[in-house]
């Protein structure tokens, strides 16, 4: 059994402050315009996917401003473990290129499967590019940490993921 010290608490307290201070002081961007437009897709990076009956979860990514974007992820399994994911996530531009928005971004779930519960919250950096001539459709690829309690105890895990996990929208 895993016990959580103050010193953890306080590693894990100023990661996520970090994190929080450099969406702020990060300067505007200048990429790709998703202001205003709607992505319909799947984003499968919460821990719920690595358990039995794993979903990946359907998205809804909106453009709130130039520099700011916002997804909802809901995904369930009826199965025996049943599997489910509810989540939000927010995201800030940071750098511009013609068919890529680089971001930072911040996350949370309520998730449950194995017949267990908790919560999820996540932060990193990402990248979502567009193929030429096909402007409408976004792959996105992210990078950072995780902190969940799924096991019982608080775990602290780093995060790779690749556009089959971070997810695919297409943008109306």
């Amino acid at each position: 059994m895993t016990h959580i010290t103050t010193r953890t608490i306080t590693r894990c307290i100023s990661f996520c402050f970090l994190l929080a201070l450099s969406w702020m002081i990060a300067p505007a961007a200048s990429a790709r315009d998703m202001q205003g437009r709607l992505g319909l897709g799947y984003n499968s990076e919460f821990s719920n996917m690595q358990a039995v009956n794993g979903v990946p979860g359907v998205s809804l990514k909106y453009g709130l401003t130039r520099d700011l974007a916002g997804e909802v992820v809901v995904g369930v399994s009826t199965a025996s473990p049943s599997n489910s994911v509810t989540g939000v996530k927010l995201f800030k531009n940071l750098f511009f290129e013609t068919n890529l928005n680089f971001y930072f971004m911040l996350g949370g779930a309520i998730l449950s499967g194995n017949s267990k519960s908790g919560a999820e919250f996540l932060g990193g950096f990402g990248a979502e590019f567009f193929i030429p001539g096909i402007e409408s459709l976004g792959f996105s690829m992210e990078t950072g940490g995780t902190f969940d309690n799924l096991s019982g105890s608080f775990v602290l895990k780093t995060l790779g993921v690749s556009f089959l996990n971070a997810g695919i929208h297409f943008y109306f």
